[in-house]
């Protein structure tokens, strides 16, 4: 790809406050019913009627949550979208709106926060969300996103955390750890790149992985393949910040114990290979790595017959009694305890 060395720049003071929320909003298309109004008042209005509405917010700050060495801005947009909508999915609801709202640095011209609104658009496109309103500031640090995310769902479909028992079976979506393999491999060709400028990476074996840190998807396929086998979740979280975080999360909320099985964990070969060119154990990875979004959920033990064989879902353990604790079962049937090791936005 040949990088354009003088591409055009446009000064954001020279469009203003105003100026610039219309400049980026004006792709915005209001696709939902319950959005009576959006962005250009003091405030949105929404009309969900018999519905319950679930809100979840995000911050990502540039140097803590991404690295714009390697992440493009579109993809930075779609992904701050992403991460919120998630969290609307592991409530067992549907994403309907979101609020943008971004503070930039005089580094950042014009067209990289288009680049930035390009991705965001996309993705409100994609997971077919009203974007309904926000707000611009500057920075003196960096880039700083926060985005709100809005759902909807009938009462009797909300699922919590805490609702889980302690004859429950631990189910995962898709598959875990390879968004952290992704980030590796990532940083190695950063730190390649600041020794000798000049080189070139060749990425395509890693491509999944790259594309599950870079590009990731909310799971809001899976209200609907549950909703259609009859199975609703007695507890569910998404995995940001890492599957023995997320497991312990369930745990405490529901006061019941675990057993994870680690010859369970569905793990993508290009994941397994890239562990083993790192020289990096493969589960350790896959259950404190973060950034899978994938959902993690418990059902009851009669809904078995239901799930098993399904290729969206993997049984990985079952739920305990409280005084058993939260463990690790090896390959070896030996029991670890469980600790959380995934990520801790505030830890030093």
């Amino acid at each position: 790809m040949i990088e354009d060395k003088n591409p055009q720049r446009t000064s954001i003071a020279q469009l203003g406050e105003f100026g610039l929320i219309e400049h980026l909003t004006k792709n915005f298309d209001v696709t939902q019913e319950s959005t009576l109004k959006s962005i250009g008042d003091d405030a949105a209005v929404l009309d969900f009627k018999d519905k319950k509405v679930v809100v979840s917010t995000d911050l990502l700050i540039e140097g803590v949550h991404f690295d714009l060495a390697y992440m493009p801005l579109k993809h930075l947009g779609y992904k701050a979208v992403v991460v919120n909508i998630s969290d609307i999915c592991a409530m067992n609801a549907r994403a309907t709106q979101i609020t943008v709202s971004v503070a930039v640095s005089n580094r950042f011209p014009l067209e990289a926060l288009e680049e930035l609104f390009e991705g965001i658009t996309h993705a409100a496109k994609e997971y077919k969300v009203d974007v309904i309103g926000g707000d611009t500031t500057s920075s003196q640090k960096g880039l700083i996103i926060s985005i709100t995310a809005i759902g909807e769902a009938n009462e009797e479909e909300i699922v919590y955390r805490n609702g889980a028992k302690k004859t429950d079976l631990l189910v995962v979506t898709g598959d875990i750890g390879a968004a952290y393999m992704g980030l590796q491999v990532l940083e190695r060709e950063k730190q390649v790149f600041q020794v000798n400028p000049n080189s070139q990476p060749d990425l395509d074996m890693y491509s999944y992985l790259i594309e599950r840190q870079l590009k990731p998807e909310a799971r809001k396929d899976v209200r609907t393949l549950l909703h259609a086998l009859e199975i609703k979740p007695t507890s569910m979280i998404d995995i940001s910040d890492g599957l023995s975080s997320e497991i312990i999360h369930l745990c405490k909320q529901s006061k019941v114990g675990c057993n994870l099985y680690e010859d369970k964990l569905p793990l993508d070969p290009q994941f397994i290979s890239t562990c083993e060119e790192f020289n990096i154990d493969s589960t350790t990875v896959a259950i404190n790595g973060g950034e899978d979004y994938e959902l993690l959920f418990t059902i009851d033990i009669n809904d078995f017959d239901k799930i098993k064989g399904n290729p969206n879902f993997s049984i990985i353990g079952h739920m305990a009694d409280e005084s058993e604790g939260i463990n690790l079962v090896t390959r070896a049937n030996t029991q670890i305890p469980l600790k959380a090791r995934g990520w801790d936005a505030l830890s030093e």
